[in-house]
């Protein structure tokens, strides 16, 4: 026995290096990656805390000479990024509530009731999801004009809802559908309704799944930039995203004031990542499986 065990210790030992460099290396790309893909975030600060005429004598990558927070300052009221963050905030909220409480009551139809053209209904959310918002642009820019809702928070709002609402049924619809069937029909024999079933039972035990949709779609929305460029004209109106395109002179560019009002900017959706990263995770694979 002892024999066997000293012949089989240098082939333990031999796999545990192994081990141990297949690991060193996976985590050494790992960081490496990191630290490549952190590059542009590392430049983005320090160049928010820089001068213009500092970026100009000694180039972006170099140690700035001097470093000030005028130009967070500056962004934040010259340069109305508080006004462009209550855009997008006007915009995404109102957004954000209509696409999640008509998603949960196309889904709780399609997930708890059987009848014709069920299974149509669903799968036209869902090859509205496949089509690429950008053949649409001219038709609803078209549409927005007819209706006069061209240049108005409305036309953004009714927007960002209908497009996102297939993603929103999809996801909710699947979760939906794995709630015991038995706790809907004792409501129903204690009389319940069926809104009052929907509002009162399906709801709460659809909050993960509510959380897990309101976290991505804060997101998306929030970021948005084409629809708010194609739909608004007046300055007054426009979202963060779309507000800092017009800080970029024609002849002259002040980067650092663009860098501060992109970071600026960035803040609300990094606290809600923070913040509410479990379900921005959990949204990835939400309705996925069974």
């Amino acid at each position: 026995m002892a024999t066997v065990a000293n012949l089989t210790r240098p082939g333990e030992r031999a796999e545990q290096r192994r081990k141990l460099v297949f690991a060193a290396i996976k985590y050494g790309a790992l960081t490496a990656l990191t630290l490549l893909w952190l590059v542009p975030v590392f430049s983005s600060l320090i160049t928010s805390f820089r001068t213009m005429d500092d970026i100009s004598i000694n180039g972006f990558w170099s140690i700035p000479s001097e470093v000030t927070l005028d130009k967070f300052q500056e962004a934040w009221k010259a340069a109305r990024i508080r006004q462009y963050l209550l855009n997008s905030f006007i915009i995404t909220i109102p957004s954000l509530a209509g696409m999640l409480f008509l998603a949960s009551l196309t889904s709780y139809a399609l997930a708890r009731f059987r009848f014709r053209g069920n299974l149509f209904i669903y799968f036209m959310y869902v090859a509205g999801m496949m089509l690429p918002f950008q053949i649409l642009l001219l038709p609803v820019f078209r549409l927005v004009n007819r209706l006069g809702l061209y240049d108005t928070y409305a036309a953004l709002i009714l927007i960002h809802t209908a497009f996102q609402l297939g993603f929103c049924t999809f996801v909710m619809r699947n979760f939906m559908r794995t709630v015991p069937g038995e706790i809907l029909d004792a409501a129903r024999v204690d009389g319940c309704g069926e809104f009052r079933i929907y509002w009162q039972i399906m709801l709460p035990l659809s909050l993960p799944s509510l959380a897990a949709l309101a976290t991505l779609e804060f997101t998306w929305v929030f970021n948005d930039f084409l629809w708010a460029l194609i739909l608004l004209q007046s300055d007054a109106l426009r979202p963060v995203t779309a507000g800092l395109a017009t800080l970029q002179g024609q002849y002259v560019t002040d980067w650092p004031l663009i860098t501060a009002g992109a970071l600026l900017a960035t803040l609300p959706t990094v606290f809600v990542f923070v913040f509410l990263q479990r379900y921005f995770i959990q949204g990835l694979t939400l309705g996925s499986g069974k």
